[in-house]
């Protein structure tokens, strides 16, 4: 419909023109050659046609719902041509040429159906003004005859030239118009399959999850798809016209990768670290790949993963297989050291009973025993470690096992005055399924060694929350160990819960080693945030939905 407006509109301009056009060639003539013709009925031709082009400017808006006006308008228009030629002469007239002008206007608005018809209504028209000039009295009432008329032979050869090119133009205009009309529709038919396909080549390209980018070949960002944003924190407006480089913050050694060259290196896959939003530092897999056209190469394509979590995953996993061969080690060590250790302790006692011996020898034999003792607590602390237990699982009140923790702490030989330990938990029970010694144990070897980790004092914090990420997720309970000592440096960060890594002297280096592998046995997860010199937290979560076992199931009921 709005085609067919734009097309009246044109149509109602355009009569405008040419009757502007024809009032202009009259005024002319009549001021060169007076006489010439019968002026006068021609302006009242002109006034009229201005009329109804105001009027159908007007009535513009009723011509979508009344097609049979677009009929009434053309049809109008060839009544005035007609009445414009007979007062300029009828068969005579130069103006006979003027009825095309309806015919392609026809043909073009309502196609090949049109112009026939308009084409068809101005031969009758104008067969019938002749018909009127030779058989019906010459001329119109009150004009002036101002030429004979030519032989009948001469006019009915005009007549049949004119009504051909009536025919000719009506047939010509209208299979213009229809192919016009039939491209018209492909054209659009094509736009909306390259709008539709353009469409799902970007639903495609954001619902990648992975972020995408491309550049020219000097590196220059021309699109960001979703995820790229996601992954950044980086709109694509501000991305697009950038340097990739400088907003995917490239090492040094990827610096010379663009511009145009002859033999270039294969591209790399590399791995980076990228600080997201200028607090968040995160590691990016990037995948470098040409953009070659039919013109060759025009840029590049940039994908890259935010890998953080799947690297953390593997050091994890290297580390658990670490662990499992440890474990596996543990049970031969502890039969081969072990009983010997118990029967040479043993000996050394009943020989310092029995043996008179100096002084020297008599703290000999202490140091003996001494650092037997020291051996055999390790041996036990990695079969603990390293052998599964019998569990005892029951209803245990984790709250108290904290309190009890940071009694027992305030006797510790360890703690002087320059120690402070601070307890926040819940003023309700906080109950949880699990073996009590191991939780025990757990909050034990986390305290003791953030006291070790503050040498010259500082406050230890010790808290017990409940959280819930959102309602469709688990509630867990939540460990938190606070110290201000010496902190951890990065690099060490993800080696502490390997075995025989503690940094103290005191201590057989498996206390966070422990402390990992029951927390994992309980599903849950063990959090170490550190910065050297400020303090180091712990935080254990332990989900609470985990199915309990039988007995455990009878206690909470």
């Amino acid at each position: 419909m709005d085609t067919l407006r734009a097309k009246l509109l044109w149509l109602i301009a355009g009569r405008a023109a040419v009757i502007t056009l024809l009032l202009g060639s009259a005024l002319l003539i009549r001021i060169r050659f007076p006489g010439a013709f019968p002026i006068d009925p021609f302006f009242l031709l002109i006034g009229i046609t201005y009329a109804l082009t105001a009027l159908y400017g007007a009535t513009l808006k009723y011509f979508e719902r009344h097609s049979w006006l677009i009929d009434v308008q053309l049809g109008c228009d060839a009544v005035i041509v007609s009445a414009i030629v007979y007062i300029t002469g009828g068969v005579s007239s130069y103006f006979s040429s003027l009825y095309t002008l309806p015919i392609i206007a026809a043909s073009t608005i309502q196609s090949r159906r049109g112009g026939m018809m308009v084409g068809v209504l101005s031969t009758l028209l104008y067969g019938g003004l002749v018909l009127a000039q030779y058989y019906g009295g010459g001329i119109l009432p009150g004009v002036t005859e101002y030429a004979l008329l030519p032989p009948v032979r001469i006019a009915v050869f005009t007549i049949g030239l004119n009504i051909f090119g009536f025919f000719a133009v009506a047939v010509l205009s209208g299979h213009l118009a229809e192919n016009v009309r039939r491209a018209g529709e492909q054209l659009a038919e094509t736009s909306n399959q390259l709008a539709d396909l353009q469409a799902f080549s970007q639903y495609v390209i954001d619902s990648l999850l992975s972020g995408l980018a491309t550049t020219d070949i000097d590196g220059r960002v021309l699109t960001f798809n979703r995820a790229a944003e996601s992954i950044t924190r980086v709109t694509a407006a501000d991305a697009v016209g950038q340097s990739i480089a400088e907003v995917l913050q490239f090492p040094r050694d990827l610096a010379g990768l663009f511009g145009a060259r002859e033999g270039r290196p294969k591209l790399p896959r590399v791995e980076f670290a990228f600080t997201r939003g200028g607090e968040i530092q995160i590691e990016l897999g990037l995948s470098t790949a040409l953009l070659i056209t039919p013109r060759g190469e025009t840029g590049f394509v940039f994908t890259f993963q935010d890998v953080t979590q799947s690297r953390k995953q593997e050091r994890e996993a290297r580390v658990q297989q670490r662990l499992a061969a440890v474990g596996e080690m543990a049970a031969g060590i502890a039969h081969e050291i072990r009983n010997p250790l118990a029967s040479m302790s043993g000996s050394i006692q009943i020989l310092r009973q029995e043996l008179p011996l100096t002084s020297e020898q008599s703290q000999l034999m202490d140091i003996v025993l001494r650092e037997s003792d020291r051996l055999n607590e390790t041996i036990r602390s990695f079969l603990a470690y390293a052998k599964p237990q019998r569990l005892s699982t029951t209803r245990v009140d984790v709250r108290q096992i904290i309190t009890d923790t940071a009694c027992l702490l305030q006797n510790n030989a360890e703690l002087s005055a320059a120690h402070q330990i601070d307890v926040d938990v819940p003023s309700e029970p906080a109950w949880y399924v699990a073996d009590e010694n191991q939780i025990r144990q757990v909050v034990w070897n986390l305290a003791t060694n953030a006291v070790r980790a503050m040498p010259k004092g500082g406050k230890l914090r010790l808290s017990l929350a409940r959280s819930q990420k959102d309602a469709s997720s688990p509630a867990q309970m939540v460990i938190r160990v606070e110290d201000q000592g010496v902190g951890i440096a990065p690099e060490e960060l993800d080696g502490i819960f390997q075995p025989f890594r503690g940094a103290f002297e005191r201590g057989t280096g498996l206390g966070l080693a422990i402390v990992h592998r029951i927390v994992s046995d309980y599903g849950g997860e063990v959090h170490v945030t550190s910065e050297s010199g400020v303090g180091t937290r712990v935080e254990v979560t332990l989900p609470l939905a985990l199915p309990a076992p039988a007995d455990a199931r009878a206690l909470l009921n």
